[in-house]
């Protein structure tokens, strides 16, 4: 409760949340946030039946909602005094990745189109997450080309990338995410481990998941068939859960289904165009991951991704 203690220490001190006393510094991005999440829970605790399970192309969605309706349902709860500046806030609601046509065709208009919530803001199990993190081992999920957790301090167990320089000696790079109580090593998001050895452990150069080249020109091509979206992304106990590759653009190789990136909304093959505002469409994905990893737990990213045809 008071400024003399920079860190959060296990003494009987006292803390409170700095959104409550007022001093969170609120950018746009934190407040569209925000916003967001107090919508998120008035469309939930209301009796209304605006969310509901609809079809689109013999495809069922969850928790859907009609555009024009919501437009009407944000008026109506005085969140909007026009359907103009409704249909706005709708806009900026998907370009923050909140909410989401529902095959991702279309941005945020005042129609008939399905919309749906992207973030589950009443997901309640980071504080567990984080209290039984040392006890408890997550089990990696196969359809990944990439182990994000890691498991043991055995090589010939664990699933690693393999980082190949034409020039340098070949080095063993696993796919683990930051964490304060891992024994991984100080670099965090990847670590390297000793050259490699005998017995040799699971190598892989993995592929690139992009359908072809893109270029940073053709991202910000007017009409180009890509939409911008936003995400906070607030690192757990383990980091934040996704692979950046490539370069100039750099893009999304992995996320980690149950880490916050992918709560957050992030998918693979999206394109990273900034980081806590700084603009990296133009640099490769080393400079990214170590803007992510000397920066702040909570990240802002801004990223493109293709409009569905």
């Amino acid at each position: 409760v008071c400024d003399e203690h920079k860190e959060f220490k296990d003494v009987k001190l006292f803390y409170r949340f700095r959104k409550d006393d007022g001093t969170f510094p609120l950018d746009n991005e934190v407040k569209v946030f925000m916003r967001g999440q107090r919508l998120y829970e008035k469309l939930m605790s209301s009796e209304n039946t605006l969310l509901q399970a609809r079809e689109e192309e013999g495809v069922k969605y969850e928790r859907t909602f009609v555009a024009s309706e919501f437009i009407d349902w944000l008026i109506q709860e005085g969140e909007a005094t026009t359907r103009s500046e409704a249909e706005q806030l709708g806009r900026r609601l998907l370009e923050h990745g909140i909410i989401q046509h529902v095959s991702n065709k279309h941005h945020f208009m005042d129609s008939n189109l399905l919309y749906q919530c992207r973030m589950n803001f009443r997901r309640r199990r980071r504080l567990m997450e984080l209290l039984t993190e040392k006890s408890r081992l997550m089990p990696e999920s196969h359809d990944s080309p990439f182990c994000l957790r890691k498991q043991n301090h055995d090589n010939r167990k664990h699933t690693s990338f393999l980082s190949v320089s034409p020039t340098k000696e070949i080095k063993i790079v696993s796919a683990v995410r930051r964490s304060s109580m891992s024994s991984c090593g100080s670099s965090g998001y990847f670590s390297s481990s000793p050259t490699l050895s005998s017995s040799p452990p699971v190598l892989c150069n993995p592929k690139s998941v992009l359908k072809r080249p893109v270029t940073a020109d053709e991202l910000l091509m007017p009409g180009a068939p890509y939409v911008r979206k936003t995400f906070t992304i607030v690192g757990d106990a383990v980091g934040w859960g996704f692979v950046v590759r490539g370069s100039k653009p750099c893009h999304i190789q992995a996320v980690d289904p149950s880490g916050p990136a992918a709560a957050a909304g992030m998918k693979v093959c999206q394109f990273v165009v900034s980081v806590n505002g700084l603009n990296v469409l133009h640099v490769d994905y080393r400079t990214v991951s170590n803007l992510i990893l000397t920066g702040p737990r909570t990240i802002v990213m801004e990223v493109m991704e293709e409009m569905e045809a």
